[in-house]
């Protein structure tokens, strides 16, 4: 008879069996990365362009470009596009990020003959027509407008701005940037961008050699560079971070105040990187964090408060974020500094440490749930430079971290006063930092 009083066995999480993709490279040098796993017949292609920056000041041209991909070709209207893919009950979605824009095609494998060409022609045909790109236009400078009312927008541009400048990543687009774009600017873009030698492909699910053959056939015989010499990526050269006051953003009739603090930090391909996932976990990158318990659930202050630690192509950077009561404000900051300092001062317990621990193995092993989550895995480390193998790196370092070390990465990468404030809301005449 099972008895209720004592609990099931529990082990350490301490490997991840990953998937590791076959590598092909088509006739035009397109690389393919295939992840060919599950019974059902459903796949995920993703095709993936390094971003293609014509100046620093005009990424907006970047997003334009991806969000209007699927607004027309010189074959098909946007409507058209949308009801041939809506037919066949698949999904096509553009993103942009900091440095890839991606297509995603979510589909039946036996519908594959029958989109694949559609997507063939958005990747190389696009037109951006004069009607849409005129709504587009107008529908986001409304949005920007509504946007920039609300706190956090506000104080994640100027954190932004204030970590990384004029460059890409520090980029904040205004209402008169839209009136800027035309339609010459993002054909030129588009045929610079959306070309073989700047893509990968990344196909996951039950990918059959007919599925590869009909890739082939359109996207490496059918998808050919144009003979111009592409430019190198330039990376962005980024100014020093110095020290400041905070810079606030004052408005009368907030009942909120939006908090951003953080600064340039260390990229994954750095040794340091796994160790800094845990402390940031630690200080807030969880429920259970420093923050959320003594910000949430003991002062009461917020709703939600958090850190977090992302890692860009040429950069990488921290922050802490937040919307609090415009009236503790100040007190919010102070107890952000405290905890930031407890944290470099006082070792963290080992039943603490041990908390984050399974909670970040177990957090990774949950995020492993189907053969599309080991394809995002490996576009994470593929984009770092690095390979599977830092999945092992990443998970001997997170069971194996010491209190020492911890205190070691705190004291290295975390200096409050070094940090740049940003408050959106009501402050007091002047914040403590």
């Amino acid at each position: 008879m099972l008895n209720r009083t004592i609990p099931p066995a529990h082990f350490a999480t301490t490997r991840f069996d990953l998937i590791k993709p076959t590598r092909l490279t088509f006739a035009n040098g397109l690389q393919v990365f295939i992840f060919n796993a599950g019974d059902q017949e459903l796949v995920r292609i993703e095709w993936m362009v390094d971003n293609v920056f014509q100046a620093e000041n005009r990424a907006l041209l970047n997003t334009c470009v991806c969000d209007m991909l699927l607004e027309g070709t010189s074959a098909h209207s946007s409507a058209q596009l949308a009801e041939q893919v809506d037919f066949h009950g698949a999904f096509l979605v553009p993103s942009f990020g900091y440095d890839q824009s991606s297509l995603t095609l979510f589909s039946l494998n036996r519908h594959l003959p029958s989109l694949l060409p559609l997507v063939h022609e958005i990747l190389t045909d696009s037109i951006f027509p004069d009607r849409e790109l005129a709504t587009y236009i107008r529908n986001n400078s409304q949005k920007l407008q509504v946007s920039l009312k609300k706190n956090s927008f506000v104080a994640r541009r100027q954190f932004n701005r204030a970590v990384f400048g004029e460059t890409r990543y520090g980029y904040t687009p205004d209402v008169s940037d839209y009136e800027r774009i035309v339609q010459d600017d993002l054909r030129s873009l588009f045929s610079r961008q959306y070309r073989p030698e700047k893509a990968m492909l990344v196909v996951s699910g039950k990918v059959t050699d007919e599925v590869i053959r009909i890739l082939e056939q359109l996207f490496g015989g059918g998808w050919q560079n144009d003979g111009d010499i592409m430019p190198h990526d330039v990376p962005p050269v980024f100014a020093p971070v110095a020290a400041t006051e905070p810079i606030v953003v004052e408005r009368a009739d907030a009942l909120q105040s939006a908090i951003r603090l953080g600064g340039p930090s260390i990229r994954r391909s750095h040794p340091d990187f796994p160790g800094l996932q845990v402390v940031n976990t630690l200080l807030g990158g969880y429920f259970g964090s420093r923050l959320m318990a003594n910000i949430r659930e003991d002062k009461g202050y917020t709703y939600n408060i958090g850190s977090g630690l992302a890692s860009l192509k040429h950069g990488a950077f921290f922050t802490i974020a937040s919307e609090v009561g415009v009236e503790v404000t100040e007190a919010t900051l102070l107890e952000i500094q405290k905890e930031i300092r407890r944290l470099c001062d006082e070792p963290v317990t080992e039943a603490e440490l041990a908390l984050v621990r399974n909670y970040m193995m177990g957090t990774m092993l949950g995020s492993l749930e189907n053969v599309f989550s080991h394809a995002d895995k490996f576009k994470n480390v593929y984009f770092s430079g690095l390979g599977l193998d830092y999945y092992d790196y990443y998970t001997d370092t997170v069971n194996s971290i010491t209190q020492e070390e911890v205190q070691r990465l705190a004291n290295t990468y975390l200096d409050y006063d070094q940090m740049v404030k940003v408050v959106v809301g009501k402050t007091a005449d002047r914040i403590n930092n």
